[in-house]
């Protein structure tokens, strides 16, 4: 309940930043039906570049515009991976456009996936869910996306063998992808173009993800003035704490960091373990530092905290013996700096790294975490 609550809100911000950065209703208009596919010449997670052309010999081509982040379009990767495998010996065409423009997308967005919407990451999402059609991207111009107008991701173009549009609109009627929908809209469409027949429905309302249009840069600027006004602290916190701390007795899952402003790897990872902060807090992540400075030198601590804008929970180890807050922390470390350690409710630690941290890695692990995770799961 908790997750569907969280998602519920995060579409409601997504559609209402969406409104409030699109100047005019029509300066996105969505292809209308019986319009030609228009012309497109875009990249592929595979090293292609993909055309209408490159699709001339299929008698129906779905294009649906689609994307990483978005978990209503992650819900549906699994039920575009089967239409593509299911008509593919029919004649029908299925690809993939991400419209979405990565510099728009806010990290607090990024908290229902493992990767954003860059090309790279595309390249990521797609080897991982084993996608077996074209995955293309459009986020840098967003030339290919205002002509065909896509509402949310995700949302399907289906065009006939003229390449003139019979239907646009949803997949189907069911998010949830462990849920039978009742009304099979895309397959519907496609069958009745195989059988030379008029599409039933062609148009119908989309749910999902705003596109991230490149004007929305300015909410990312918004966001970055939000964060920096958060507010800084650092308190002491001696053995006994921290062992509190790794037991966590909480419902979030905590990301504990120790750090010193001496220690050069800890010092150029941190903007990391910030920025994951911002993506997963949200849905249940809970950063917490401590500094292994003396604490003579807090001050210097409490300000290289402030530069970085680390609003979590920050602490400065202030014990006699470094040799009590390494047992504390974890028995199994060796006491190289930094360390990092990842601790599910009730205590369990799930991940730990003596060194600098993988990025990437450590996103994977903390949204395959049963507390955080997909929205749906097939």
């Amino acid at each position: 309940m908790k997750k569907r609550l969280l998602l519920f809100n995060y579409i409601l911000i997504a559609l209402l930043v969406s409104t409030s950065f699109i100047g005019a209703p029509d300066e996105h208009k969505t292809l209308t039906i019986g319009a030609s596919a228009p012309d497109f010449s875009l990249p592929g997670v595979d090293g292609k570049t993909y055309t209408l052309a490159s699709f001339k010999n299929s008698k129906v081509l779905a294009i649906v515009f689609m994307c990483n982040h978005c978990p209503t379009s992650q819900a549906y990767e699994g039920r575009v991976i089967k239409l593509t495998s299911d008509y593919a010996s029919k004649g029908v065409s299925v690809v993939a456009i991400n419209p979405n423009n990565p510099s728009s997308l806010r990290l607090d967005e990024l908290g229902y996936s493992d990767v954003g919407d860059s090309f790279e990451e595309m390249k990521i999402r797609a080897r991982d869910v084993h996608f077996n059609f074209p995955y293309l991207y459009d986020g840098d111009t967003e030339i290919t996306s205002n002509k065909y107008g896509p509402v949310s991701t995700p949302h399907i173009f289906i065009f006939d063998k003229d390449r003139k549009l019979r239907y646009q609109g949803r997949i189907d009627d069911m998010e949830n992808p462990a849920k039978t929908p009742t009304s099979q809209d895309a397959r519907n469409a496609i069958d009745a173009l195989l059988a030379g027949k008029e599409v039933p429905v062609a148009t119908t309302k989309v749910f999902g993800c705003s596109i991230k249009w490149a004007e929305k840069k300015d909410w990312i600027q918004k966001a970055e003035i939000q964060w920096a006004k958060e507010p800084v602290k650092l308190d002491s916190i001696d053995a006994a704490g921290i062992n509190d701390l790794v037991k966590n007795k909480t419902d979030k899952l905590r990301l504990i960091n120790v750090w010193a402003t001496w220690c050069g790897p800890c010092v150029a990872e941190f903007p990391d373990l910030v920025t994951i902060n911002r993506m997963y807090r949200d849905r249940g992540l809970e950063l917490v530092t401590i500094s292994s400075d003396e604490i003579a030198n807090k001050n210097k601590a409490l300000s290289f905290l402030q530069k970085k804008q680390s609003s979590g929970l920050n602490y400065i180890y202030s014990g006699d013996s470094k040799y009590k807050m390494i047992e504390a922390i974890d028995p199994k470390w060796q006491g190289a700096l930094p360390y990092t350690i990842l601790v599910d409710p009730g205590g369990k630690v799930v991940y730990s790294k003596e060194g600098a941290i993988d990025p990437d890695t450590l996103k994977k692990i903390i949204f395959n975490d049963a507390l955080i995770g997909r929205v749906y799961k097939e």
